[in-house]
């Protein structure tokens, strides 16, 4: 039995797991939930699971769930709260599926408190990789992948030093505009930009899809989860995403992970690890798939991958700095303030604008982050 915490319940990776953990009522216990302001949801999840302690970003909205729990269940807001859980006694695993930066502090903290942790939230690694994975490294924790492109890399690896690997390959869907022309971008409207052709996701990283800007932060991501240069990573578009990612071997072997598209199963393997667990919920036929096909991506119509490639190898303050530009940009063109090709735009500006500090303290980190979301808007 695995007593988990679950920061970002009421999210798409955060219902998933709640139905990961219903499937395996034996091996998966909900000892902590949290969310951003969907009280409703998270009251029902809280009822079905009765877990230790919950929290939500509202205060007021804590007091009137704290009414209603009574003393049987503790309740928790804001930042404070997201600590609280992320450090609860009881747990032995902190899965952070929130969005956008929030999660850093409560990661750290789970690690600090010698939790295990579980990340969906790409930001975190980005980031802050060097100081995460060193704190990992000196509590004694693991760090386990949810993205189903990393978990992928885990599975395939199983194991072997970096020293053994001749590249990653992060596969990439191509989001909804992978055959459209680059004359047509300035055109493309917020409605068609959140019209993934693969996956069901938040508005943020559905955006971040279709600029593959998403594969950009992986690519990052990658790098510290791994232990392996920058230039060991690349993307492969691979529409129908069925291959999940590739480890190409220095013997030029290459070891895939393959499945129909589902992020229970990546988020099962991480709250399971080291074991597999019998689940009917994803099943893959071959036949019916026909052919698998994979294309080079093109970094012209979407240069969000070379922005991307560029702040891992700089490193330092840079990955945070592009990340919080990012956030910024898609937030814009969400309120229609901004047009489509605009979005990577304002991250190339901010970059070029960003004096880089390397291996910087988490403070720097977030001064870098605060600077460049006032740089992206001015």
């Amino acid at each position: 039995m695995k007593n988990v915490v679950l920061l970002g319940s009421t999210g798409s990776i955060g219902t998933s797991t709640v139905k990961v953990a219903e499937d395996l009522p034996d091996r998966i216990r909900l000892v902590g939930l949290a969310a951003g302001n969907n009280a409703e949801l998270l009251l029902k999840q809280a009822r079905k699971h009765r877990p230790e302690a919950v929290s939500i970003n509202n205060p007021e909205k804590a007091r009137d769930l704290g009414k209603v729990f009574g003393a049987a269940t503790k309740v928790y807001s804001g930042d404070e709260g997201l600590i609280k859980l992320a450090t609860l006694p009881a747990a032995d695993i902190v899965l952070i599926a929130i969005v956008g930066t929030a999660g850093l502090k409560p990661a750290l903290a789970a690690i600090r408190a010698g939790k295990d942790i579980a990340i969906a939230s790409k930001e975190i690694l980005v980031m802050a990789g060097e100081i995460v994975m060193s704190e990992a490294r000196k509590h004694g924790v693991r760090v386990l992948a949810v993205d189903s492109e990393h978990s992928a890399i885990f599975q395939c690896l199983d194991g072997k030093p970096s020293s053994s690997v001749r590249k990653l390959w992060l596969t990439a869907s191509g989001g909804p505009f992978r055959t459209t022309p680059k004359e047509e971008f300035p055109d493309i409207t917020v409605e068609r930009a959140l019209k993934h052709p693969s996956w069901v996701m938040g508005k943020k990283i559905t955006i971040d899809s279709a600029t593959l800007f998403n594969k950009g932060l992986e690519m990052i991501e990658a790098r510290w989860l791994f232990d392996i240069g920058m230039e060991r990573v690349g993307v492969l578009v691979h529409p129908q995403s069925i291959v999940h990612s590739l480890v190409e071997f220095v013997d030029g072997a290459l070891l895939a992970q393959l499945s129909t598209p589902d992020m229970c199963l990546p988020i099962q393997y991480a709250l399971t690890y080291p074991d597999r667990v019998p689940s009917e919920r994803v099943q893959t036929n071959f036949t019916k798939l026909g052919s698998l096909t994979f294309e080079e991506p093109d970094a012209e119509r979407f240069p969000a991958l070379t922005l991307a490639r560029r702040a891992g190898e700089v490193g330092g303050t840079m990955p945070s700095v592009l990340n919080a530009a990012n956030e910024a940009a898609v937030a814009a063109f969400l309120n229609r303030k901004i047009n489509f090709p605009q979005i990577t735009e304002m991250v190339r500006r901010t970059m070029e604008a960003h004096k880089v500090v390397l291996h910087p303290t988490l403070e720097q980190i977030l001064e870098a982050d605060a600077w460049a979301r006032a740089e992206a808007a001015r």
